[in-house]
């Protein structure tokens, strides 16, 4: 194995852990202010025990999240360079701005969150819960900011030659709001209210089956739930402009996505497959004829570019792209129909009693996060052979004194501790699950005391 291709299964692998975490900060951040939003308008105390148990959740997704962020930003220097060097003005301030207007913000008022319930007056701490969870919305607009210049570039110009060239800002608005950054922010928002409301939604499920902590789970389930619908509908709408947008700026991406092959001809829609991409054709697939072209351009005749239209050296790999794209689509529409059916239980007041649909809700919390992933590798994966796309390539954007026994050194112990940080986190995620939220009639005690 050579060191490109080390080095972008360890940036892979650093990045796809890490990732499992902040969309549940950033779902479980809006559930906890809808909680204790609640709580405030309706004293109710069973609103403040789900509140309390609900942020020791985010407190520890929020821990591991950040441990597991900080290696990516060394891998940058160390096996990146020449990117690093290529990009630094442009992905540099995005980052900085993620630290002084996000995670300040986030772990500034996350002490008050996680410690200050008998200390700090009730709206103070609702204001820290808005705050942190804002904190956690910011950092995310930062990040996909930085990704989505890489894949739209734009709002700079080239200076240097050869080794030496490096892309500078000339207009920063025009970087931040580059063609894909806002439809992407939302694709990724909206998948992170995704994955916090089923975390909530499978552990109240898991305790419904139990027969534990009914009344708190039966009210975090219908937060969640509402949550959870509105996210997986939208998701619906912002993917299909998130395809739009590929087709434009991207279109081997979007033939990737499709294995469409011809240079110009109305696209089928795949729902499944197999590319052989030897043949150029699509094997075991049920396709739906001239669907992509309908739903691109509202016409079947409208011609799709397709890879041939590209040189070989440009395409990314197509079987990759196909096969990550279909599973977040088809995740994305089970999940729509878990929540409609789910809803629908709820208004008919069968869904506390229907134990199939709440094994559903149990398992639904993989959804969002192999969706998450898949749609990560697809942009990631599609966007190849380009690091920053129409500009540099990623093979050119490796540190020219890395060597692949280093960074498969660097691999080996990357996985192992990020193996023990996940069975860390779920042995402490268990013991919070089993331990369950705290007595209703105490919390109410304390606070009239």
């Amino acid at each position: 194995m050579d060191v490109l291709l080390l080095s972008r299964i360890q940036f892979a692998l650093t990045v796809a852990f890490h990732y499992l975490y902040p969309p549940l900060s950033i779902g479980l951040g809006i559930i906890m202010v809808i909680m204790e939003g609640m709580y405030l308008k309706t004293k109710n105390p069973l609103y403040h025990s789900m509140t309390r148990f609900w942020v020791k959740v985010f407190g520890l997704t929020f821990a591991i999240g950040v441990a597991t962020g900080i290696v990516m930003e060394f891998e940058f220097g160390t096996n990146w360079a020449t990117y690093s060097r290529y990009v630094g003005d442009i992905f540099g301030s995005a980052l900085a701005a993620e630290g002084i207007f996000a995670f300040f913000l986030e772990s500034g008022f996350l002490a008050v969150l996680l410690f200050g319930w008998d200390k700090v007056k009730p709206w103070v701490h609702f204001v820290s819960a808005i705050m942190v969870c804002l904190g956690a919305h910011f950092s995310s607009i930062w990040i996909v900011v930085a990704g989505s210049w890489m894949q739209t570039p734009a709002g700079y110009h080239i200076v240097g030659q050869g080794m030496e060239a490096r892309a500078e800002i000339t207009d920063f608005w025009a970087m931040v709001f580059n063609p894909s950054s806002m439809d992407r922010l939302m694709h990724v928002v909206l998948g992170c209210w995704q994955a916090g409301a089923t975390l909530v939604l499978s552990i109240s499920a898991y305790y419904l089956l139990r027969n534990r902590h009914r009344e708190f789970a039966q009210a975090s389930m219908k937060i969640a739930l509402t949550v959870a619908l509105f996210a997986s509908v939208c998701q619906l709408i912002s993917g299909h402009h998130s395809a739009e947008l590929v087709a434009e700026h991207q279109p081997p991406k979007m033939a990737a996505m499709e294995a469409h092959y011809p240079e110009s001809a109305p696209a089928d829609l795949y729902l499944f497959g197999w590319v052989d991409e030897k043949n150029q054709r699509v094997n075991f697939g049920i396709r739906i004829p001239r669907m992509v072209s309908v739903l691109l351009y509202g016409d079947p005749d409208a011609p799709v570019t397709g890879l041939n239209a590209f040189p070989k050296e440009d395409r990314p790999p197509v079987n990759v792209v196909f096969q990550f794209y279909h599973i977040m689509v088809a995740i994305g529409f089970t999940l729509i129909a878990l929540n409609v059916t789910g809803m629908f239980m709820l208004l008919r007041g069968k869904l506390f009693e229907c134990r199939p649909l709440l094994w559903a809700f149990v398992f639904s919390v993989l959804g969002p996060q192999i969706a998450n992933q898949a749609g990560w590798f697809t942009a990631e994966v599609g966007r190849q052979p380009w690091i920053v796309y129409g500009l540099l390539r990623t093979s050119e954007a490796l540190s020219k004194t890395v060597t692949a026994n280093m960074v498969l050194t660097s691999l080996i112990m990357f996985t192992v501790i990020y193996l023990l940080l996940f069975v860390l986190f779920i042995f402490l995620l268990d013991r919070k699950i089993k331990h369950g939220p705290e007595d209703v009639e105490h919390l109410a005690d304390r606070q009239r005391a």
